[in-house]
């Protein structure tokens, strides 16, 4: 008998160790929908400020056109800024290849795990809890069948 009452705590524990993980995939998966809402909206916003970079390095370039077409020393003024525009539009450039990178490589694939981990989830709580229901009912006809056999071993011994 105490080779059984030992195997039903492991269960138990097992049992209530692996409800506890479903539990926590699926509380979890708010957080992650979260983070995936918030990155959508960074990138919404880092797309805006893309634009809005590129207007205005496009108006100062044509400011910068203007003093090196000029004569006189403006003309190397309008050169410096020119080159300072460029450096800009590089930096333009990694921000345009984060951008599209955040979204391809972090959004949209954290969106499509979050509906697999949900699915996941549900279906691991299901089978777990079909599988309990089995336990139980097994259980039951192996306390049944030890203690007919507890029985017939004490008729054995008279």
């Amino acid at each position: 008998m105490n080779l059984i009452e030992n195997a039903e705590k492991e269960c138990a524990v097992l049992g209530t160790l692996f409800q506890g993980i479903v539990n926590e995939m699926k509380n979890s998966s708010s957080l992650w929908e979260d983070l995936a809402s918030k990155a959508n909206k960074m990138h919404i916003q880092l797309k805006s400020t893309i634009i809005t970079f590129s207007l205005f390095l496009d108006a100062f370039q044509r400011i910068a056109d203007l003093a090196t077409n000029t004569k006189g020393a403006t003309r190397e003024i309008g050169t410096a800024l020119t080159r300072l525009i460029l450096r800009h539009k590089s930096i333009e450039q990694k921000l345009k290849c984060f951008t599209s990178s955040l979204v391809e490589t972090f959004i949209q694939p954290l969106s499509e795990r979050i509906e697999e981990w949900k699915k996941s989830a549900n279906t691991l709580d299901k089978d777990h809890a079909k599988g309990l229901k089995d336990y139980k009912k097994l259980r039951n006809e192996l306390r049944k069948k030890a203690t007919e056999t507890a029985k017939l071993q004490k008729k054995c011994r008279k």
